[in-house]
């Protein structure tokens, strides 16, 4: 019998070698695309029941944020560090993407969703696989160094609220990586770090879909509930996330995501927008 979308999201889902899971990820986007194009027989969507916490390799070793050691990313070990911790928020993205497919199958959604979805993992499979190969050139590799546990807590946050995760995990945190990566790819430039620039510009140029898929959707269902879509936003990133929005911002990318600053600004550090007087 045919495996359904959202079996196949649980399989990446529970395989744990990163490796092997975007393998699996970028075969199962694959046949999804194809079966789309009429090339292949059509996949139903269906409805699964993905574990709460995807598979893991038995390395890195996950800590607390406060325990995970800070490099200065000046020298060749703090670039590897910097490289390590990029793989690891890579990889979480590849399950975020596959998790939102089969945790919310029983919701009903256009079928663009899941294109868009599908094309997300694929992306975040590919830019984890280059990342690797990075730290692999360096005499590194992934696992090496200990990790962030808390990845992945914005999804169990959201388990139950589709809107929730969009608001949070492409719409906050995936905005995040606007604001953080050319920063990044200036650090791997001045280090004539070429095929780490590389790699870094593929994810900056990608991330800006992924964010735009998360407002797309998110418009889509407050839409479908007459709801205000920025009263919302505020109102679910206040509910599941833990702390305020960290400036500065990337405006123009965020922009160009669909993300307008009067989302994210009033849920900022307390800390008005540039040109404008404190109260």
């Amino acid at each position: 019998m045919a495996k359904t979308l959202t079996q196949m999201a649980t399989e990446v889902l529970t395989t744990a070698d990163g490796r092997a899971k975007t393998a699996l990820s970028r075969r199962h986007a694959a046949d999804w695309v194809a079966s789309r194009k009429g090339e292949a027989p059509a996949i139903e969507i269906g409805t699964a029941e993905p574990p709460l916490h995807p598979a893991r390799p038995a390395r890195p070793e996950l800590l607390s944020p406060r325990d995970v050691p800070r490099r200065r990313p000046g020298s060749e070990a703090g670039r590897i560090a910097l490289l390590h911790a990029v793989a690891h928020i890579e990889l979480n993205a590849v399950d975020l993407h596959w998790d939102i497919i089969a945790r919310f199958g029983h919701v009903p959604m256009p079928i663009g969703f899941y294109d868009d979805w599908v094309k997300c993992a694929e992306e975040e499979s590919r830019h984890f696989e280059m990342v690797c190969d990075c730290l692999e050139a360096m005499g590194s590799h992934y696992g090496a160094l200990p990790a962030h546990a808390g990845m992945w807590r914005a999804a169990e946050d959201t388990a139950e609220d589709l809107m929730g995760r969009l608001a949070v995990v492409p719409m906050v945190l995936e905005a995040r990586g606007l604001d953080v990566t050319p920063g990044m790819i200036e650090i791997f430039r001045k280090a004539k770090a070429d095929q780490a620039v590389a790699a870094l510009e593929v994810i900056y140029a990608e991330e800006v879909g992924h964010v735009a898929y998360g407002s797309k959707w998110f418009h889509f269902l407050c839409g479908r509930e007459n709801a205000d879509p920025k009263d919302v936003f505020h109102e679910l990133v206040r509910r599941y996330f833990h702390g305020a929005l960290k400036p500065p911002f990337n405006e123009e990318k965020r922009a160009e995501a669909g993300l307008p600053p009067d989302f994210y600004w009033p849920l900022a550090e307390d800390l008005p927008p540039p040109g404008t007087a404190r109260k």
